[in-house]
């Protein structure tokens, strides 16, 4: 089986090294690339291929809504879910219109757990 790639794209570096800490202590092989805003996820994705993409909703420059419509086209088989603070209706409505997955920060082992549990069946 190829190796799993999982690229994290937050603003804040904390929050992209605890995302790195859950996934890693479950799965220590799998590969882990991370991005600052939409625009670097954009210009990493093609060369990655990542099998799931982890987008926080606010950040400076692009936005994680606008970057995963975008990653949507370049990547139609991952696994594409938005992480926020900032849960609105509006923004979980617009996630369920593009296909992509939801969930609520602050980031745990647990909501890790469910994130990444399509990409280990």
């Amino acid at each position: 089986m190829p190796n799993t790639t999982v690229l994290i794209v937050d603003d804040s570096r904390v929050s992209r090294l605890v995302t790195r800490q859950h996934i890693l202590a479950r799965h220590a092989d799998w590969t882990i690339a991370e991005a600052a805003n939409g625009e670097d996820a954009l210009a990493q994705a093609p060369a990655l291929q990542p099998q799931l993409v982890l987008l926080d909703v606010n950040m400076p420059g692009m936005g994680g809504v606008a970057a995963a419509e975008q990653l949507r086209k370049l990547l139609p088989q991952a696994h594409i879910s938005l992480l926020t603070a900032n849960v609105q209706d509006a923004t979980r409505q617009r996630a369920q219109d593009l296909g992509i997955g939801f969930m609520e920060k602050p980031i745990t082992e647990e909501r890790i757990a469910r994130l990444i549990a399509p990409l280990e069946a």
